[in-house]
């Protein structure tokens, strides 16, 4: 992890994307933001590069990999794991079978993706200042 170090988004809907980037620009956050349309470009990503990301932003439901399927992935690669990028979940369902099924693997935490602005803008700024404060094994 890096504090300057991209903001990793793993997110399909285009609605959702625009929202985190205006989120971003609005909160005057410097990161670059890395989009990936599923776990699978995510994953791809995270063995390849030499980036330190900030956190990883993922949502649960995507085509080809899903978030559930990209954690246990990175929990399962030594290399990857070893980064201790933060993962946080954002998703529309707040169902308690999934926020069951994704804390059975190691996560930073699950939020829902709101339907207002104002509270989601608020929930995503309480993420990342959360993370550019926390002390990290790979700062």
């Amino acid at each position: 992890m890096s504090l300057k170090g991209p903001i990793i988004l793993v997110e399909d809907d285009e609605d959702d994307q625009y929202l985190i980037n205006k989120i971003l620009e609005e909160l005057q956050i410097p990161n670059t933001l890395r989009l990936h349309q599923n776990g699978l470009e995510a994953l791809n990503y995270l063995k390849t590069t030499q980036e330190k990301p900030l956190l990883i932003l993922c949502d649960v439901n995507m085509p080809v990999m899903n978030g559930l399927e990209l954690r246990k992935e990175i929990e399962d690669n030594p290399y990857l794991k070893q980064k201790a990028i933060p993962f946080i979940f954002l998703s529309t369902s707040g169902d308690i079978g999934i926020v069951k099924e994704a804390y059975k693997g190691t996560i930073q935490g699950f939020y829902k993706k709101e339907s207002n602005y104002s509270q989601y803008k608020n929930n995503v700024e309480v993420i990342i200042r959360y993370w550019q404060s926390c002390l990290h094994p790979n700062k």
